[in-house]
């Protein structure tokens, strides 16, 4: 790696530039010939006649209970929405259960339960599971890792954050940052007293109208660790174009602003679990919201466009004119988020 770092960092964790870094600088290399997904939330592939999507994603979020969901629910969830986002359904589902030595049954009675409340929901079956039990220590209370096969019910869909345009609108599916500051207002030695509960959901029943009416859409994200900034920021340099975001257009909970400024976080950098970010052409922007807003997505809002200016950049416009570059986040600013 170019940083000459002779360990790993938290921070190679976050979802920011440093997580990139290890990823391009250090596996890219050694699996060159063997890597298919391309940088997506999903990979494609062909099986037979049949073309699916396959994530894989593992599950360490602290506290395993928080506001909202648990680590069941988020195990779910997640890889279910990370097929989601190159426009497939959850088909199947196989998970891998670590568990520390001395992990109480009651708790893991409820995990196990709402991993399967969260499963039902999805429409997707288990196919294959897996447990390990480990010396107390080893780890920390429970981690779970999930695969989701997806299929395409849409074979119409192209989606790829390598072709996103110019001139095209960016929108939102709800408020940024909520997860992130969940978490953050969850854990014990922040005990910030907050009504606020976790975005973690399934993405896919509200954007499968979307995906039904034909509109032209380029590329989704969800935007888990490193919020919306990495999400565009990596948009930004697949297709080589520039993002401009307008700052009075983010919806951001009330409670989310408020543990921002106290916390000095921005919105942005932080994760969601039930949100993702569109890329569509400006003509279907307003018919999308729409679809989003009588589909379970109330507070979804068209946050900027894209455009050939500052290529590789995301600028952030003020409501006063002012601009600034949004970029990666650097550093590990909440970690075990998900």
């Amino acid at each position: 790696m170019k940083h000459n770092l002779d360990s790993i960092l938290l921070s190679h964790g976050s979802g920011g530039i440093e997580s990139q870094n290890l990823i391009t600088e250090l596996f890219y290399p050694f699996l060159e010939g063997c890597v298919i997904g391309d940088g997506e939330d999903a990979g494609i592939v062909k099986m037979d006649s049949n073309i699916c999507a396959i994530s894989t994603d593992g599950y360490v979020v602290s506290p395993i209970f928080f506001a909202g969901g648990d680590i069941g629910k988020l195990s779910v969830c997640g890889s279910c929405n990370d097929v989601a986002m190159m426009g497939a359904k959850a088909k199947y589902l196989s998970a891998s259960f670590m568990l520390e030595e001395g992990f109480k049954i009651s708790d893991l009675s409820r995990i196990v339960e709402s991993f399967s409340t969260t499963l039902k929901a999805s429409g997707a079956k288990l196919v294959s599971a897996d447990t390990k039990v480990l010396p107390k220590g080893s780890l920390d209370k429970i981690f779970i890792t999930t695969t989701a096969i997806g299929e395409f019910l849409y074979p119409h869909l192209r989606l790829s954050a390598f072709t996103i345009p110019t001139d095209c609108a960016i929108i939102v599916s709800g408020n940024i940052g909520t997860h992130g500051a969940v978490i953050y207002s969850n854990r014990e030695e922040i005990n910030l007293n907050s009504t606020l509960q976790s975005d973690c959901a399934l993405l896919y029943p509200i954007l499968e109208p979307l995906f039904a009416s034909g509109l032209n859409l380029y590329a989704l994200r969800d935007a888990t660790r490193g919020g919306i900034a990495s999400v565009l920021n990596e948009w930004a340099r697949a297709s080589n174009i520039g993002i401009t975001i307008l700052d009075s257009n983010l919806p951001i909970l009330p409670q989310v602003q408020g543990i921002c400024e106290l916390l000095g976080f921005e919105a942005y950098n932080l994760a969601n679990e039930g949100m993702c970010v569109l890329s569509i052409a400006k003509n279907d922007a307003k018919k999308a919201l729409e679809l989003l807003h009588d589909n379970g997505a109330p507070n979804a809002a068209i946050i900027g466009y894209t455009t050939n200016k500052n290529p590789k950049r995301v600028v952030l416009e003020t409501a006063f004119g002012a601009k600034r570059f949004l970029d990666y986040p650097s550093g590990e600013l909440l970690p075990r988020i998900c």
